[in-house]
This record gives C-alpha cells, sequence and structure tokens, in this order.
C-alpha cells in the first residue's frame, strides 16, 4: 500500500469514527427545544437587564454630573 493510499485509509477511519460520534449524540426535537428556550427565559425574565434596565447607581455609562461653583 502506497504513503498516499494508507493516508486515505487513515482519514476515511477518522471520519468514520467521527461519523459515528455524531450519530450517538441524543437528539432533542426543535420544537421541544424552542418551548425549554421559552421557558427559560420568561424564568429568567426579571434577571435580564437589557428587560428590566441597570439601575442608575449600578451603571457605570450614566452621564457625569457636573459640578456648578458659585
Amino acid at each position: 500500500m502506497s504513503a498516499s493510499n494508507s493516508g486515505s485509509v487513515l482519514l476515511m477511519r477518522k471520519l468514520v469514527q467521527q461519523l459515528r460520534l455524531e450519530a450517538s449524540v441524543e437528539r432533542v426535537k426543535v420544537s421541544q427545544a424552542a418551548a425549554d428556550l421559552k421557558n427559560f427565559c420568561l424564568q429568567n425574565a426579571h434577571k435580564d437587564l437589557l428587560l428590566v434596565g441597570v439601575p442608575s447607581s449600578d451603571n457605570p455609562f450614566r452621564p457625569p454630573k457636573s459640578c456648578l461653583l458659585l
């Protein structure tokens, strides 16, 4: 067997091993995954700063207050 043939055989064995690994992964139906994701989002919405906002005391991007000396 030539070096290119043995390299090709090795590559094919690795490919078959990878395909077997991927085939053994447990699958979840898209409808179930979507329902789980929706439930997770609804349960954690109160923690999501994009939904509830950032308290002004914790916001590092709030506009600076200016001082006025008279």
